[in-house]
Formats: C-alpha cells, sequence, structure tokens
C-alpha cells in the first residue's frame, strides 16, 4: 500500500461504513462486526437510499447473526469497488476524485512522483501510455474487521440450552466474515481465545492457495512481545499465518484500555525492532512443519508486517516510529473522529468534542467488560448515567446483551451495567455492614458501569436519520486522551495533510511527545491501582504493584537513554521527561 497509515476500528458505529469513504482512496480501516443489528440497520440504510429492494435477515433466520455481518461485508465491497470504478474513469487533472487520490498520497509515494511528472509530459502518446499504468495500478484501501475475542457470548434456544459451539457471537461473527466476498484481513483483538483461533481453520480463505495468496489474513492486535508469540505459535500450529502483528499502547489510545503491568510502548516496540527476525524464523518454521503434514503447500517467504497504534498526534512522530522501529504503518483512530467525511459522531457529540479540554478524557470503570475504558466526560451515555443516578433508577436497560456474563445473582448472565444487576448489587451492599468510606468506593464501581452495546451504536443512527437524537439509548463515544489536542472539525484531506507533515492541525510545541502523554497515564493508573489498597493488601497485590513499578522506572531509564542519543526527539522531549523522575523513583 502507498499510505503509511491505516484507521482502527473506532467503536461500533464510528467505523462501521469508514471504508466507504476511504478505501476508494487507497486507504485502509477496520469495521467492528460485534453488533450484527447495527450492520443490519446499515444495509437496510443504504439499500433503501439507493431504491434497492432490502429483504431483512431477521432473528427467526437460521444463523441469522452471520447472515447480517456477510450481507453488509458484501454490500460495502459492492459500493467501494463501484465507487472506485467510478474514480477510475475519470479525467486526469480536472479537479475530480481522481487527482484527490493521488493528492492524498504521501510526496514519497512513486505513484505520486509520476502523476505529477505526466502533467507536464509533452508527447501525448506516452502520457496516455503512463496514465493508463497509473490507473491500473491504482489500489483500494483494505476493508478489515475486527472481532473482540473475548466478547462470545453463548446463545441459548427457546427451551433454555445452549446450542453448538459455532452459534457463539464470536464464531458467528468469524463465519459471517469468512464467508464475505472479502479479501482483506481480520484483526483479532482483547486477548487470546482458543475456540475462537481453532474455528479459523475452517474457512479455506485463511490457508494459502496454490499461488501462495492468502484471501483472508489474520492481524493480532497486541500489548506486547510475550502476547504475539504465545498467539501466533497456537495460531501456526493449526496452519493459520499471523500476516501482522499490530501492537497498541494499552492506555493511550481509545475504547478500552488493556494496560500493560506498567510495560510502556517503546521499550515494547524495541523488543520486536530487536527480535523481529527471530519471530518470523520462529513461526516460519512451525508453519511450514505444519502445512506440510496437513499436505499443503507453503510459500517461500511470508509477510509479516509489524504496525502500532495508540497515542500518535504529530507527523514527526509518525515518522520517528516508522523509522527507528521499522514498522509498516502507523494506526490514526481518535482523530479521525473529527473528520465527518470519514466517520460517524453525530453533531451534538462532534461539537462537544471540539470544544472540550484535556479534562475531558479520562480513563473511567465504565465498560462492563471491567476492563479500563477511555470516556468522554460530556457525552450523552454520561450525562444520562448520572441522570439515572440522581432519579434513584441507576443502570440501564439491557437489549442487545452483547456483554452479559455476571451470574453472581443469576442463573443466567446479566449484563453488570444493566438496571437489573445493579439494583441486586447495590441491595447486597447496603446489609454488608461495610466501612462508610469502604461502601462508598463499592457503590462508585457499580454505578460506574454504562451499556456500551447501545452507547457505542448511537451516533450512526442518528447522523445516517434512522433514529431520532433524544429518542432511546444516549451516545457513548470513547476516544483517547490525544484527541484533547485537536479541535477539529476537519476534512479528509486536512488530516492526511496532517499525517503526512504538509500542515500541523495542532499547536506541537504546547503538546506533550505521545511516549510523555503515555507515562503520564500509567503513573496516574499506578497511583489509582496503589490507592485502592488502602484497607489491607495481599502480597499478591504487593508484587504486582512493586512489577509495576519496576516497568515503570525501567521504561523511564530506556526514554531517557533514547532521549540523549537520538537527535530527532530533541531536549523537549528530555525535559519533559525529567519532570516525571521524582514520581517514578519516590520510596513509596
Amino acid at each position: 500500500m502507498d499510505h503509511s497509515f491505516y484507521i482502527p476500528v473506532l467503536g461500533l458505529a464510528f467505523s462501521v461504513d469508514t471504508p466507504l469513504h476511504v478505501a476508494p482512496y487507497g486507504i485502509s480501516s477496520v469495521v467492528s462486526i460485534v453488533d450484527d443489528e447495527l450492520l443490519e440497520n446499515m444495509r437496510a440504510f443504504y439499500m433503501q437510499q439507493e431504491g434497492q429492494l432490502y429483504q431483512a435477515i431477521t432473528k427467526k433466520d437460521v444463523d441469522y447473526r452471520a447472515k447480517r455481518i456477510t450481507a453488509y461485508l458484501n454490500l460495502l465491497k459492492n459500493k467501494i469497488d463501484e465507487r472506485f470504478k467510478s474514480i477510475q474513469s475519470q479525467a486526469f487533472y480536472n479537479d475530480t476524485d481522481l487527482d484527490k487520490y493521488f493528492a492524498l498520497l504521501p510526496d514519497h509515494a512513486e505513484r505520486k512522483r509520476i502523476y505529477h511528472a505526466l502533467q507536464m509530459e509533452g508527447d501525448q502518446q506516452k502520457r496516455l501510455a503512463q496514465q493508463k499504468d497509473l490507473l491500473e495500478n491504482m489500489q483500494t484501501g483494505s476493508i478489515d474487521v475486527n472481532i473482540m475475542s473475548k466478547v462470545d457470548k453463548f446463545n441459548r434456544i427457546m427451551q433454555g440450552s445452549l446450542v453448538a459451539d459455532e452459534s457463539s457471537d464470536a464464531l458467528a461473527a468469524l463465519r459471517g466474515y469468512a464467508q464475505s466476498s472479502l479479501s482483506s484481513s481480520l484483526v483479532l483483538s482483547a486477548g487470546m481465545n482458543p475456540r475462537l483461533y481453532s474455528y479459523l481453520t475452517q474457512f479455506a480463505d485463511f490457508y494459502p492457495d496454490d499461488t501462495g495468496r492468502i484471501r483472508k489474513k489474520v492481524i493480532l492486535k497486541v500489548s506486547d512481545y510475550r502476547s504475539a508469540l504465545i498467539q501466533a505459535r497456537f495460531l501456526v500450529k493449526k496452519g493459520i499465518w499471523v500476516s501482522e502483528f499490530r501492537i497498541e499502547s494499552g492506555l493511550n489510545c481509545g475504547g478500552h484500555a488493556f494496560a500493560t503491568d506498567g510495560f510502556l510502548l517503546g521499550p515494547i516496540l524495541e523488543e520486536f525492532k530487536q527480535r523481529r527476525g527471530e519471530l518470523y524464523e520462529t513461526l516460519y518454521s512451525s508453519y511450514q512443519q505444519t502445512l506440510s503434514a496437513q499436505g499443503k503447500c507453503c510459500p517461500e517467504v511470508m509477510v509479516m508486517r509489524l504496525t502500532a497504534q495508540g497515542g500518535v498526534g504529530t507527523s514527526d512522530e509518525h515518522r520517528f516510529l516508522l523509522n527507528y522501529y521499522q514498522l509498516d504503518a502507523i494506526g490514526w483512530g481518535s482523530p479521525f473522529l473529527l473528520v465527518p467525511e470519514t466517520t460517524n459522531v453525530d453533531e451534538e457529540t462532534l461539537d462537544r468534542l471540539v470544544q472540550a479540554t484535556a479534562d475531558d478524557f479520562y480513563v473511567s470503570d465504565a465498560s462492563p467488560l471491567n476492563v479500563p475504558f477511555n470516556n468522554f466526560r460530556k457525552s450523552s451515555a454520561e450525562q444520562q448515567r448520572l441522570a439515572r443516578i440522581a432519579k434513584g433508577k441507576p443502570g440501564s436497560p439491557c437489549t442487545k446483551k452483547y456483554l452479559v456474563s455476571n451470574t453472581e445473582f443469576t442463573d443466567t448472565p446479566i449484563c453488570t451495567a444493566s438496571h437489573k444487576y445493579q439494583r441486586f448489587k447495590l441491595d447486597q451492599l447496603t446489609h454488608l455492614d461495610l466501612p462508610a468510606h469502604v461502601y462508598q468506593n463499592e457503590v462508585e464501581k457499580v454505578l460506574a458501569k454504562t451499556c456500551l452495546c447501545e452507547g457505542l451504536s448511537r451516533a450512526v443512527l442518528i447522523k445516517k436519520g434512522i433514529s431520532k437524537p433524544g429518542k432511546g439509548p444516549a451516545v457513548a463515544i470513547c476516544p483517547g486522551p490525544n484527541l484533547a489536542w485537536f479541535s477539529g472539525p476537519y476534512n479528509m484531506a486536512e488530516m492526511v495533510a496532517h499525517i503526512y507533515g504538509k500542515k500541523s492541525l495542532i499547536d506541537k510545541e504546547k503538546r506533550p511527545h505521545m511516549f510523555i502523554n503515555e507515562l503520564s497515564l500509567y503513573i496516574a493508573h499506578w497511583k489509582k491501582i496503589t490507592a485502592s489498597c488502602t484497607d489491607g493488601i495481599t502480597v499478591k497485590k504487593q508484587q504486582y504493584i512493586e512489577k509495576f513499578k519496576l516497568q515503570l522506572r525501567e521504561g523511564f531509564l530506556y526514554y531517557q537513554k533514547m532521549a540523549t542519543c537520538i537527535p530527532e526527539l530533541g531536549t523537549r522531549f528530555y525535559a519533559q521527561l525529567q519532570q516525571y523522575e521524582p514520581l517514578i523513583f519516590c520510596s513509596k
């Protein structure tokens, strides 16, 4: 691909149709396929918008979840292919979308250099021949999909007994993608699910064909080298190659914040850089043996990309990550929430994001998954949560049930953000005779949970006019704290120009380096963990806190060394770093 960035998955709604807007221009993006109901709503919207006959896939249909996902992904592909062909049919140098395709390319791209050179070419026959060659070599961006591996609810039939494993949410979503016409990548995130990983072997598209091509590739979103190696080994031993490791900063990104034990992004990327060859050789050897045992032909060389995402905000950081850590691409997520041309943020929420300050973005306990969650204080979902508490009716209706997991009070799993669970839990707490401050802390933990199934899918329904604002669930949004430095709104050309250093959309002198931002967040996270142990601490918890602090210190020393030997980071980075030394090396 010519572009050195991609747009990661953004909640449920925010990037649900992003490929339609960016793929025709050669930019890759990721769609969440968790919410089949949302995808069906989107399919209905686009088919009816174009006057096509829409036939609903209902919950009465056999395997409806997989069928909905397949149908929507096929619709995306068909619409993108049509749009791309339309762009290719346009005239050069006439301010068309064809010209926009080449204008968006980074300046170092060979295709862009040829495009500009041909404008001055005097030999018409030569110019037409090379323009034809340019058109034939244009590429659409990849329409990648994301499955959160452990969001894998079992589904039940009317009698209440479990159906076959293949009907669980994650496996049905995988089946929906596997049966689609896409040739792209599946991004597996949120940890390892052996049952889901094993299910990949049921679909031929995840194996190389006779030419060595894999139609559907696997991308692992990981937080460290060890996790990457464990998950990839499991997959290659089953004959599934990992085409990309997508390394994500644990706390400095949007959505769920899968914090490491104080292990910072810089040292993590350094380990991948140093051990990239070792990783490839280890995995390829096992992969080759597995395919041979299965009677399949193994290509002589496999592609294994390394990419990173989480908190990048300037072209300098973008280039540094690519060059110093020898990465293949960088993910730009939250800033694209301020680009209405590419993502789905309703007008009210967009206005609030534009006016937000750094204090409006925070890491919360809002997720029913019990994983830290990047939240926005001014979202209508947060306002709705507080209003329900004030009325004495905390919690949310639970309709989609993607995150049901708790059986503390019921035989059937329920969601910790639901009215039902919070009523049970709050009643239990009142009868435990807890000290006042402990009781209050426990109550706050319960009330912090919010409905993400509805909240994270709401914005696109409002923006497309499928449902009205103020009717039903409110909008939840999960930008990373990096968004505080962007004001917006912007168009796609402006954001891409910012990424490639042609213009700057932020004040780079005021914004700390992405590594410093992450360090600050981790220190805050460490303090929060430590503060939670005021009423006694177990040996295990003490060991965890000490390990966390040790990792922070090692990360700090790594950055300190980098600052003295890498000119690109400069004295400003060193000065920003040093202010955290007393906090990290304090005795407590």
